[in-house]
């Protein structure tokens, strides 16, 4: 009797989280951000150049504040400024269409980031995002297809891309929700502040306007947002949640642009959200993107067996582990930057320390003002300063309720006075602030010589006086707030 012999084939090795992230997936989202990015960033530059950014923030002014360890970066003379501008533009044009790709992303990146470093007093949080994604551009193999290079190149066209890059994109854009949702837990922002000053003063919204001095509503935006946030990463992951996820974050971001006007951020955000959906849907949905797919490009034989190999021993090939590597120091800095300030004591939005570069978006309501008085050893009485003399509006606005921007200035005005003469010159600052409508009281100890404390990150600045007075009950008031918004003026 005859038996009957099962074939039995053999299953592919089971790949590993690290090995799967080199699996390639359809370039056609990575695309669709690469022109998406680049359109959005040539915005960016008009409109530095339509609301006079350059006279506003960088052609005027004696003092600049920068950031720490960037004391050396100042902006360029003469009309340096705007032809700086008008390469950026360029830059980003050619970022969009993948022209000479990498070398146009990395001084993109470069350019970007400079103009950035270059007015402390000028942070949002949609500055330095743009920072870290145009540094993630140079990396993300988004040229392979629909661009110039793959055009002049067909050794470099390609329908896919690593999986890692498109992923990585999908982190950063994680991380600014998710953060940007963890700093909303905090007693002020559960009671609906500062936000309910806010929105007593967007009565002109459109339908719903005449509801935001009622407390559910104000209720709605504090807890709706901190829930987006959290969550919205997540169930854009997940496809039974994908597209209703979207579509509250499309929601989200359009009533922000028109409720703070705060530029390119709500528009920037949007596009990286679409990010979440599957690699092809824009090859699927946009009639734009269906295009022949170029040949797949195919390693030379030793190079194409020494991979097969290493995949089968369960392995990554070098240039594998060195980029897995990169990415997990990157992710790991993204964690801990925004965690930071947990080492600092006090409030974080009090106190500014580790406030900036963690996604603290929309969190505080600062009124303050800032007196600055000198002594010497040969005039014993004080003599105040006008901060006039040296800084613009905007720069005393923002530095009269952060700490850092109040010492660094003492210490110019320390400088400059030396150079007329007064050598053990002493610097005391009178700061009364008030955060998120509580009374006011004194940020900085006016007993201490800002002039003699160094410019540190760690250890934290003990001349920082800690927030006591207690959060009171508010009543609405529809007053003019621009000011004390981290917005675009118009």
């Amino acid at each position: 009797m005859s038996k009957k012999t099962k074939t039995k084939h053999a299953e592919p090795p089971r790949r590993s989280f690290l090995q799967r992230m080199f699996e390639p997936v359809d370039i056609a989202s990575t695309v669709y951000f690469r022109l998406g990015f680049g359109a959005i960033m040539i915005w960016e530059v008009w409109r530095a150049y339509d609301l006079g950014w350059v006279e506003k923030y960088w052609a005027h002014g004696k003092f600049h504040f920068t950031y720490f360890g960037f004391d050396w970066v100042s902006p360029l003379p003469g009309d340096g400024m705007y032809w700086h501008l008008i390469v950026l533009g360029i830059l980003a044009f050619f970022v969009m269409v993948g022209f000479f790709y990498r070398i146009s992303a990395a001084l993109f990146f470069v350019g970007f980031t400079y103009t950035f470093l270059l007015e402390q007093a000028r942070y949002l949080n949609h500055l330095y995002f743009v920072c870290l994604v145009s540094f993630l551009m140079i990396f993300i193999p988004a040229h392979r297809a629909f661009s110039v290079d793959a055009w002049r190149r067909k050794s470099l066209g390609s329908d896919t891309i690593p999986a890692w890059g498109l992923w990585l994109l999908r982190a950063q854009m994680g991380f600014v929700y998710f953060f940007g949702g963890i700093a909303k837990i905090n007693g002020d922002w559960l009671r609906g502040e500062p936000l309910r000053e806010w929105l007593a003063g967007r009565s002109d919204f459109p339908i719903i306007g005449q509801l935001f001095t009622e407390v559910w509503m104000v209720y709605i935006f504090a807890y709706g947002g901190l829930l987006l946030d959290l969550f919205v990463a997540p169930l854009m992951l997940w496809r039974k949640t994908r597209l209703t996820a979207f579509c509250f974050a499309l929601g989200f971001h359009l009533t922000n642009s028109r409720l703070f006007g705060i530029g390119i951020f709500p528009w920037f955000s949007i596009a990286a959200t679409a990010i979440f959906f599957e690699p092809d849907w824009p090859r699927k949905r946009l009639q734009f993107f269906r295009l022949a797919r170029p040949a797949p490009v195919s390693l030379n034989s030793k190079k194409k067996k020494k991979a097969e190999s290493e995949a089968e021993e369960g392995g990554l090939t070098f240039r594998q582990r060195v980029t897995v590597t990169c990415l997990a120091v990157y992710v790991a800095l993204q964690i801990f930057i925004p965690l930071r300030h947990l080492l600092y004591p006090g409030n974080v939005s009090w106190t500014e320390e580790g406030h900036n570069f963690a996604w603290h978006m929309k969190l505080r309501d600062k009124d303050a003002k800032a007196r600055f008085y000198l002594t010497d050893s040969v005039q014993e009485k004080p003599w105040e300063v006008d901060a006039t003399d040296y800084l613009e509006r905007r720069q005393i606005v923002k530095m009269a309720s952060r700490p850092d921007m109040i010492h660094q200035f003492s210490l110019f005005l320390a400088e400059e006075y030396r150079k007329k003469g007064h050598e053990k010159v002493e610097v005391r600052v009178n700061v009364r602030a008030s955060l998120n409508g509580r009374k006011d009281q004194l940020l900085i100890d006016p007993t201490v010589d800002l002039a003699a404390q160094p410019r540190t990150l760690w250890p934290p600045a003990d001349w920082i006086l800690p927030l006591r007075e207690p959060l009171q009950p508010r009543t609405f008031k529809r007053e003019k707030i621009a000011e004390n918004l981290d917005v675009d003026e118009p």
